[in-house]
């Protein structure tokens, strides 16, 4: 079972932004824990102020297995870039099996 979750929010453009998940971190493999992190890492998304882009979403390609895996672009469009910090997504699982996650800016590499 997954216990943490994260990686780094990576713009795309013209198609929005792709995960890139963080050297030992790995999406939970059971369909129902993928469907919580899944809504979990979209509520973060929204509360960081990233939008839905206006390209529409291939549902055979923009599976949420293969957005958490990093396999895929996700249609949200990131809020303006702080300069120097880099966005990642950072999730935990309570006891109770739900995840939490936020967008949380670490310092760039090499800024």
């Amino acid at each position: 079972m997954t216990e943490r979750y994260a990686a780094r929010l990576i713009e795309v453009p013209d198609e929005g932004i792709r995960l890139h998940p963080t050297q030992g971190t790995a999406p939970p493999e059971r369909p129902t824990e993928v469907n919580l992190l899944g809504m979990a890492v979209a509520l973060a998304l929204g509360a960081a102020g990233y939008e839905h882009h206006p390209a529409l979403r291939d549902p055979r390609l923009q599976t949420l297995e293969a957005l958490l895996a990093g396999e895929a672009v996700m249609p949200w469009r990131p809020p303006a870039a702080r300069a120097g910090t880099a966005a990642y997504v950072e999730c935990e699982r309570s006891g109770s099996g739900v995840f939490t996650c936020a967008v949380r800016h670490r310092p760039a590499e090499g800024a």
